[in-house]
């Protein structure tokens, strides 16, 4: 969702709906898109962080799928 172009496709909001309500995916997606928006904001009116979270980052793998699609 926070790719550009946006492409969430109908197999994935299929996996989603086994864990969580209509309701839950309805506030997970906005939150998601209000970040999204939030950060492209700040990044375009100059506003960066200012390293109060600096170390206490805990990186997701990237998995081999990630990369393939990446590369498409």
């Amino acid at each position: 969702m926070t790719q550009t172009p946006v492409e969430v496709s109908d197999a994935f909001f299929a996996r989603l709906r086994e864990r969580f309500t209509d309701a839950q995916l309805v506030e997970l997606t906005s939150t998601i898109a209000w970040e999204n928006y939030r950060a492209r904001f700040d990044h375009a009116v100059g506003i960066e962080g200012e390293n109060f979270s600096e170390g206490a980052v805990c990186a997701m793998p990237v998995r081999d799928r990630d990369l393939e699609r990446s590369n498409a």
